[in-house]
């Protein structure tokens, strides 16, 4: 599985010569102590104000902006426009690194292969993201020359988009999702949940460009990313194919 990864610089130390290096440095240890606490902070709410990641990281104002400017600085955090500081696309991507490896994505490569190979376009798997967000974990490159590149570790919203309707199990009768030009413009995505016991695991995709998305290759897409969806539900303990009713239920509720 294709997916972009972050490389970390090794330092090469040796061991035969006596370590000239200063013990550590107890106010360097704090200060690290207290940025992770912020981090955290930032992780677990999704969205938060100055004064109430101060308040729960114990610090003082004044401290938790000189380190959030800090971790913003590393792409760490984000402010929005409102000045909500938000997981920042670094942090993003090393969650996505580390979930990639995890069990879903172990599990959904097969399926991503297949349908590459059935459409010639790229696909996706996604879970839920930090506030209202897509996060994709995961992907297999399509083989055409045109095609979509690696989106892993990046989130998109769920309103208006197609993995976003499966991530809240949005979905038709039918099982899948078409969006086109919803994030990016001449781009068309499929997608369908991938249904665990009690609630979705994630989302399959599938994105290529609209020339390529006729109304006959959408149909027939979609049934492949449904198909696939299905096939990666039943590893995960689903014991049969969700009824039109329960789709009509979840696409009206």
């Amino acid at each position: 599985m294709k997916a972009r990864a972050l490389n970390w610089g090794q330092t090469m130390v040796d061991e035969t010569r006596p370590s000239s290096a200063p013990s550590a440095n107890p106010s360097a240890t704090r200060t690290v102590e207290r940025a992770l606490g912020l981090l955290a902070e930032v992780c677990a709410e999704g969205a938060i104000s100055l004064t109430d990641c101060a308040r729960q990281a114990n610090l003082s104002p004044s401290t938790a902006l000189r380190l959030l400017r800090t971790l913003e600085s590393a792409d760490f955090v984000a402010r929005d426009h409102q000045g909500f500081f938000r997981a920042g696309p670094r942090l993003i991507q090393l969650g996505a690194t580390a979930l990639g490896r995890e069990s879903l994505v172990g599990i959904a490569e097969p399926s991503l292969q297949r349908i590459v190979a059935a459409s010639g376009e790229s696909a996706y798997i996604s879970i839920l993201g930090p506030g209202d967000t897509a996060l994709y974990v995961g992907m297999v490159e399509g083989s055409h020359a045109v095609r979509h590149t690696s989106w892993v570790g990046r989130t998109v919203p769920l309103e208006g988009t197609a993995v976003g309707a499966a991530l809240r199990g949005a979905v038709p009768e039918l099982g899948y999702v078409v969006r086109k030009s919803s994030v990016e413009s001449d781009v068309t995505a499929i997608a369908a949940p991938i249904r665990r016991p009690g609630g979705i695991a994630g989302a399959v995709s599938l994105v290529g460009p609209n020339y390529r998305m006729t109304r006959q290759k959408t149909r027939t897409f979609g049934e492949i990313v449904s198909r696939e969806a299905y096939a990666i539900a039943e590893q995960l303990g689903v014991p049969e194919r969700p009824s039109s009713r329960d789709h009509n239920e979840e696409a009206t509720g």
